[in-house]
């Protein structure tokens, strides 16, 4: 009999200690694996009323709904059962494995987090064929399309993706929509041309049917590399007004929206290389349609006078992406590194406009210096063949200056001979400079040492007086109370601090913050938490009466409003009035 009832007993014991302990915090996700194009529903489980829910960032995720919150509480047979969750509602942002992180919560003072959960978005599945379904009927009548115009360019030639968005006449779009991924044209050359602005709606077939049409945006590509390359697809989350299946009084349909993320697909790009066959020698990459011209400011100077030479290569092409040719002059010429001039408009057909490297030239000597001529080759993509353009030789006369003892008549391609200079040859600088000693000044002597030596010891009644302000202000021990209670206070006022332009999230974080606070001191649980007890405790603790009113005024504003607006003007009265109370309570309490 005595070994029955220690089980007995034993039995109930450990019943006890699991009842207390399984406190259950999960996440349960609506399924594990679903299309872009697909959503998701998550909930955060408890079995326990907790406080300060946390949920994760949702990263890869776009939160289309929720929070929602739904509570169960019953009881049968004499047994509690009690369950509360937070529900989120969610759309795929990008494909891959995706984890959602881990949600908190605080139950009876101790920090529960649920698992991570994985989940794998896949590349848009096939929508249900159900004619009632707004989502169906969004998808089947919205099209995004990416038309390429060049397939199977050459290296560096230009070709164009123009995305258009297909509306057909059943649905509409009345909101903006917005990209979610945006394609990146690795290995291209690129830039955007769009419409963002300034939309013009066209009529047109897609798939033999009627639709309308908007250009979003056209990209003008240059591939960089020869090969299958992958033009990244754009994905755009637009909302669409469908009709839905209620109607108003007057019998017409009423107008349903729906999200739909909607993506262009990926474009293969072939390209082709350059041909080996009759490539010139100093080819550097052009491709398109040029004209090559070489010019100065003026071929007749003096010595030590500067002229201005021109390479300017104008067309159309790929003029951003290849050098020009270098200039090559007589020894005698002084050349500046040349300024590199861009006049370049990008449109749909590419770029064109002209680049120029502009070279200043100073010449040494009198005489004549010829400039040889300058060759410009490019590849021609409509008539698949390389064209060579040779600039015309011209000469630079140099009538007044010094005379070098070389020949006169310089050339670049002669070899570096030795430059005898003439007397002449720096009589523009100026060898009567005027200039006047320095006095030596005694160092020892001066103020900067004197200022130096005794600085020092000025500044020390300064830190003794500085270290008797610390003293007074260690010593004084009621402000030194106060001090630290008003930082308590605003510690645990922060989040209210950083709502307070937002009157319903201020009082939010205002009552939770009141709360945690009375955790704190009083050791006390939430549902605990009832104004009469809070009293009762706070005035044992030797809290005066007219501070504990204060507090539980301040719980009252923080229920009254749920039910009701607040001004801006209240939410700074009663943060004050927080501020205040929290201070005065953490004084006082014993």
């Amino acid at each position: 009999m005595k070994m029955k009832s220690f089980l007995f007993l034993l039995g109930f014991v450990l019943c006890s200690i699991a009842a207390t302990a399984q406190v259950q915090f999960d996440a349960k996700v609506s399924k594990k694996r679903l299309g872009i194009n697909e959503r998701l529903r998550i909930d955060f489980e408890m079995n326990q009323d907790g406080d300060n829910f946390r949920p994760p960032s949702f990263d890869g995720f776009r939160v289309v709904g929720g929070p929602n919150q739904s509570i169960s509480n019953s009881w049968i047979n004499g047994k509690r059962s009690f369950s509360k969750t937070y529900s989120y509602f969610l759309a795929p942002q990008t494909r891959g494995k995706i984890t959602i992180a881990q949600a908190t919560i605080e139950i009876e003072g101790e920090i529960y987090k649920t698992l991570p959960v994985e989940v794998e978005v896949t590349a848009a599945v096939e929508v249900p064929k159900d004619g009632n379904n707004a989502d169906y009927v969004a998808s089947e009548n919205v099209h995004l399309v990416a038309e390429v115009s060049n397939a199977n360019p050459y290296l560096n030639e230009a070709l164009t993706v123009t995305y258009k968005l297909y509306v057909s006449h059943d649905v509409s779009i009345t909101s903006q929509w917005r990209e979610i991924d945006t394609p990146k044209y690795a290995d291209f050359w690129s830039q955007n041309i769009d419409n963002q602005n300034n939309f013009k709606v066209y009529e047109g077939k897609y798939n033999g049917e009627d639709y309308r049409y908007v250009v979003l945006r056209t990209t003008v590509l240059y591939p960089q590399k020869t090969g299958e390359l992958e033009i990244e697809p754009l994905t755009l989350d637009i909302p669409i007004d469908v009709q839905g299946n209620r109607r108003d009084i007057f019998g017409r349909r009423v107008m349903e929206r729906v999200n739909k993320t909607i993506s262009a697909g990926k474009r293969t790009i072939d390209v082709k290389p350059l041909p080996l066959e009759g490539k010139p020698d100093g080819f550097n990459g052009a491709v398109g349609d040029f004209t090559f011209d070489v010019n100065t400011n003026k071929t007749q100077l003096n010595a030590n006078e500067s002229l201005q030479l021109d390479v300017k290569v104008s067309g159309k092409g790929n003029l951003k992406l290849f050098t020009l040719p270098a200039v090559k002059l007589p020894n005698t010429l002084e050349v500046y590194e040349p300024e590199h001039n861009e006049n370049v408009n990008t449109t749909i057909g590419g770029m064109s406009g002209n680049i120029t490297d502009s070279y200043t030239i100073v010449p040494q000597f009198k005489g004549t210096y010829p400039v040889n001529p300058i060759t410009f080759s490019f590849f021609d993509p409509k008539t698949e063949k390389y064209r060579t353009i040779t600039s015309k030789e011209f000469t630079i006369e140099v009538e007044n200056g010094p005379i070098s003892s070389a020949n006169p008549i310089a050339n670049s391609n002669d070899a570096k001979k030795q430059v005898v200079l003439s007397k002449d040859n720096f009589k523009y600088i100026k060898l009567d400079a005027n200039l006047e000693p320095i006095a030596q000044k005694n160092f020892f002597k001066s103020p900067l040492f004197w200022s130096l030596l005794g600085g020092p010891f000025l500044l020390i009644p300064l830190f003794i007086l500085a270290g008797k302000k610390r003293k007074q202000r260690m010593d004084d021990v009621e402000g030194n109370k106060l001090r630290r209670a008003n930082k308590l206070a605003k510690k645990y006022l922060s989040e209210a601090k950083r709502n307070i332009q937002n009157p319903i999230a201020f009082y939010e974080a205002l009552e939770r913050a009141l709360h945690n606070y009375l955790k704190a001191k009083l050791n006390i649980e939430t549902s605990e938490m009832e104004k009469g007890l809070i009293s009762k405790m706070l005035l044992e603790r030797n809290v005066e009466a007219p501070t504990v009113e204060r507090f539980i005024s301040l719980l009252k504003s923080c229920e009254f409003a749920r039910y009701a607006s607040s001004s801006t003007a209240s939410v700074q009265q009663d943060y004050g009035k927080a501020v205040e109370v929290i201070s005065n309570i953490d004084k006082q309490i014993q």
